[in-house]
């Protein structure tokens, strides 16, 4: 659980310093750039806690070292000198359509599980924004698409400290997570069946999968975007795009034996539970207290101090509805609460209710046109419109607010670069379902 952090309260104070035009110009400050986990911020800790984060860096480095050696060996083996990057596409997320049991086991679900197990990284996880829906990954091409920054631009934080090693592998955009339970699925379908011999790799590659989950959890108990760890902001703890979330979410459900992963090892379903819990335990540490009260979350945390941090130019620490949107979904979905979850599940929805905002709307509804449009999306006032959250609310004060890829900070979203306004999603519908949910969900958890 956390206060709000020095360097929030700093950016506040400073705000009028940096931009003595602030009160016309509505812009509050500027982004700064997430700090990476390093063997010196590791050594500053308190002893007892140095252990556990060096075997944890060693081990992430080692992990590193025999993936690009993997690679490198079978491209050698197979003659590749000009290995191809994997098909970047949107094919992924027609995974996610809900299908029936029966459809895991049949062709189309064996063909892409089959592309899948090609791109599984040999540490266990996968990259992301590949079209795993297209062909298997040939011996010796990469592992990834092309997730370069178009944007890209000097002292961006954008930029990979090797920009032929990025985002390999990922709980980014839905990756990782995504094939184990996609695999996990075809497995269940196909052992249903009397299948076990086509079912062997695939429950193969979920079991490899979840130890990528189990290694990759940093030892408070939260996840990096990234891991082998990459730097930059991708070492933070990312909730961002429901990263973390997702890991805690398979890791319960193996431990908990849910059915498309009864055939997951005791042995390693046992192991899943602790990390399970360490993961739900550290995400309520994580939950922000304003004066006092607990509120959301952020987007991604200081590995090493838990304190709210940036990611890309535009993505500043600050409270984020759409991720907490989905933690307190998650927290009312667990079958027998804690008092600690109870508690932040009580307090979040209190401050959705507070920040819910009405009469406006962002964009015409539209957003194909939006875009065509010569001024893009722009916040509007329309009576009886909303509620609606802003993706961003300032620690402390919970005003909305909004970065655009110059690293300003914004107090108006329609001050923002055209660019901006229209290709990032700065306000939600979230909380609407979400506290119809709550109201049911309190009157069986009483305070």
């Amino acid at each position: 659980m956390r206060k709000i952090p020095g360097s929030s309260l700093a950016l506040l104070a400073l705000a009028a310093f940096l931009f003595p035009g602030a009160a016309s110009a509505q812009v509050i400050g500027r982004n700064v750039i997430a700090t990476p986990v390093t063997r010196q911020r590791i050594e500053m800790l308190p002893k007892p806690q140095q252990k556990a984060w060096l075997h944890y860096l060693d081990a992430s480095a080692k992990q590193k070292a025999i993936d690009k050696q993997t690679l490198k060996s079978e491209q050698r083996a197979n003659g590749v000198t000009a290995p191809k990057a994997a098909p970047m596409g949107r094919g992924m997320y027609v995974l996610q359509l809900p299908h029936p049991a029966a459809w895991y086991g049949g062709s189309d679900a064996i063909r892409i599980a089959h592309n899948m197990v090609t791109y599984q990284v040999p540490d266990g996880g996968w990259s992301k924004n590949i079209d795993m829906t297209a062909g298997p990954r040939a011996p010796g091409n990469r592992y990834d698409s092309d997730n370069l920054d178009r944007f890209a631009s000097p002292g961006d934080f954008d930029q990979p400290a090797d920009p032929h090693w990025h985002y390999i592998a990922t709980l980014d955009n839905d990756a990782t997570w995504m094939q184990i339970e996609f695999l996990a699925r075809v497995a269940t379908a196909l052992q249903a069946n009397h299948r076990n011999a086509e079912a062997a790799p695939f429950r193969a590659s979920v079991e490899r999968g979840i130890e990528y989950l189990l290694r990759s959890q940093y030892p408070n108990g939260g996840w990096p975007q990234v891991w082998p760890l990459e730097g930059g902001y991708h070492d933070a703890i990312t909730l961002n795009d429901d990263a973390m979330l997702h890991a805690v979410e398979i890791l319960h459900q193996v431990a908990t034996g849910a059915p498309d992963f009864q055939f997951v090892p005791l042995k390693l379903a046992r192991r899943a539970r602790p990390a399970a819990q360490r993961g739900i335990a550290c995400l309520l540490r994580l939950q922000i207290r304003e004066h006092g009260i607990r509120t959301a979350w952020a987007q991604q945390y200081d590995a090493l101090t838990l304190e709210p941090t940036s990611a890309r130019n535009y993505e500043m620490a600050a409270l984020s509805s759409d991720e907490s949107a989905s933690i307190v979904a998650f927290l009312m979905d667990l079958p027998e609460p804690t008092s600690a979850e109870v508690a932040a599940v009580r307090d979040a929805a209190a401050w959705f209710k507070k920040v819910a905002i009405y009469g406006e709307r962002f964009g015409s509804g539209n957003l194909r046109a939006d875009r065509r449009s010569p001024a893009g999306r722009k916040l509007i006032a329309v009576p009886g419109a909303g509620p609606i959250w802003s993706r961003y609310y300032q620690i402390g004060t919970d005003r909305p607010i909004f970065g655009d890829r110059d690293k300003t900070i914004h107090a108006d979203v329609n001050d923002l670069s055209r660019e901006r306004r229209n290709g990032y999603a700065w306000f939600n519908k979230k909380g609407t379902g979400l506290l119809a949910e709550y109201a049911t969900w309190a009157k069986s958890h009483p305070a």
